[in-house]
């Protein structure tokens, strides 16, 4: 399999595009994707002195994407997470977060994620790279990603939407989140949970 392939195919799992026009059929052009906030969760799970992780979300996010269904590609990949809308369900902590110590939320107020690539790791999975840009710093991120379900939603909207699962894990000492991390009180690695559908525009 050629590189290229094997991206394109990775490809179609962030678009959950594996189901390929049948003879006939119209042809599809590029089309923009973009997040739906009612059906958007962005989590992360961080240890918490070694006795249980604690949990939370972002409130606030958008991204879009553009899917090619006929050449089988995806690009622009753009994900923006507004950081002052964390929440863990204790409002000391949340405005901990929010401070210096962690995402000094008053001075860098988005985070961002932009997608450079995709391998395919199986029929419905893959990765996605990209660079996460979080307190002034960019450093790259990679994210296992498993396309769920896609087609016309059966109501509301009725919109062609796509569904997808990611798991990731940040380093935050390398955004210069360095809080507790020596003394092993707060977790230094942050795991991901994002779950999507993306509606087609």
């Amino acid at each position: 399999m050629t590189a290229r392939l094997s991206t394109v195919l990775a490809s179609l799992v962030l678009a959950a595009a594996l189901i390929v026009p049948g003879p006939g059929a119209p042809k599809a052009a590029p089309a923009e994707f973009f997040l739906d906030p009612d059906h958007l969760s962005i989590g992360f799970l961080v240890d918490h002195i070694g006795y249980a992780k604690v949990f939370g979300i972002f409130q606030e996010a958008e991204g879009t994407f553009t899917f090619d269904e006929d050449a089988l590609t995806v690009s622009d990949i753009a994900i923006t997470v507004k950081t002052g809308s964390i929440f863990t369900n204790h409002k000391k902590r949340d405005q901990h977060l929010r401070s210096s110590d962690f995402l000094n939320s008053k001075k860098y107020p988005e985070m961002t994620f932009v997608g450079t690539g995709a391998e395919q790791t199986g029929p419905r999975s893959g990765k996605i790279f990209g660079d996460l840009t979080l307190r002034g710093e960019t450093h790259p991120l990679t994210l296992e990603v498993t396309w769920n379900k896609s087609g016309v939603y059966p109501f509301g909207h009725k919109d062609h939407v796509v569904g997808i699962s990611a798991r990731g894990t940040v380093k935050r000492s390398l955004y210069g989140m360095t809080y507790a991390v020596e003394n092993g009180w707060v977790g230094d690695d942050a795991e991901l949970i994002i779950e999507f559908e993306a509606r087609r525009k």
